[in-house]
């Protein structure tokens, strides 16, 4: 014999609905959890794309920081390449103007007191630079006040003895373009044979007319 045990209808359906809205209920929270954890997961890519964001800013400040510092570094480079140029130019102005104190005590000890005016050869001076070679040096002066600048030509002559024969060389080129205001130092070099021997060097000076202005001579 089996003994059954029979609840009523009413008491079944309320337990029905019970489990149902159980069910509804545990649904609903799986639904709203699943909301709260996809809503989580936009705001940290959202919040990820602004640190990406930022990250670029912030290298780019960086770059232009070292674009700047670059940009100074070259400057104070050039800086001081002017510097050092300024300062080699400045010695070289500095030697230059020793040199020219010095000529102009060398032309101060050449003015004569008293004297007639006009063109006149001063300090010639020559001697034998090589077998081959003789060198000179002259100094030009135009003595008196307001005088108009000479335009003419000078000349360089040898003479002495070449092969026990009388000699006389003048300088290769021909006369040379003169122009002085006041005073003007000539020197150079002529080359000449090197079995003659050198004795005497003369300087002329023609104007542009051709006539001869000044000469003088020095014994070797």
């Amino acid at each position: 014999m089996i003994v059954r045990s029979h609840l009523p209808w009413p008491l079944r359906w309320i337990a029905f609905a019970l489990m149902l809205g159980f069910s509804a209920a545990l649904g609903l929270w799986a639904f709203e959890f699943g909301k709260s954890i996809a809503g989580l997961d936009r705001s940290a890519k959202a919040e990820l794309a602004a640190l990406r964001v930022e990250v670029e800013k912030l290298r780019s400040e960086r770059e232009g920081a070292q674009s700047i510092a670059n940009t100074a570094e070259s400057l104070l480079r050039t800086e001081k390449v002017a510097q050092e140029r300024l300062a080699q130019q400045l010695k070289q102005v500095e030697t230059e103007n020793l040199g020219l104190k010095a000529d102009l005590g060398f032309f101060e000890r050449l003015l004569p007191s008293t004297g007639a005016e006009g063109l006149s050869v001063r300090a010639l001076q020559a001697h034998a630079q090589s077998a081959t070679q003789t060198k000179f040096q002259a100094l030009l002066m135009q003595i008196g006040k307001n005088q108009p600048e000479f335009v003419g030509r000078y000349e360089i002559q040898l003479s002495g003895s070449l092969d026990g024969k009388p000699w006389v060389y003048p300088q290769p080129g021909g006369p040379r373009l003169l122009q002085i205001k006041q005073s003007l130092r000539l020197e150079g070099l002529i080359d000449h044979p090197e079995t003659a021997v050198v004795k005497t060097l003369q300087i002329k000076v023609t104007d542009k007319q051709g006539t001869v202005r000044v000469t003088q001579t020095v014994k070797l």
